[in-house]
């Protein structure tokens, strides 16, 4: 990936290589749980927590809806969805 204004340049950059073979060049990679992008925006990153959380808490939505009481749904919260995100 490259960072900063060499990004924006419409002009394209020389192809990295090793002795292993060609290095690919991606806009978006995660590092350390972060999905850094070239224009180091958090979208991307956003992105894939939204779509990581997302069908923990429709579950969680439907126990509500069913009349789960609040202590119940904070014990599904804390064993299922929170060390999924984590």
């Amino acid at each position: 990936m490259v960072l900063g204004c060499l990004a924006k340049q419409p002009i394209g950059l020389p192809c990295l290589t090793t002795q292993s073979g060609v290095i690919e060049r991606v806009t978006t990679f995660k590092l350390l749980g972060i999905t850094l992008s070239s224009d180091l925006s958090w979208e991307a990153h956003i992105n894939a927590i939204c779509a990581k959380v997302a069908p923990q808490l429709y579950y969680l939505k439907q126990l509500r809806c069913a009349g789960l009481p609040s202590g119940d749904l904070l014990y599904f919260y804390l064993t299922v969805i929170s060390p999924v995100v984590f």
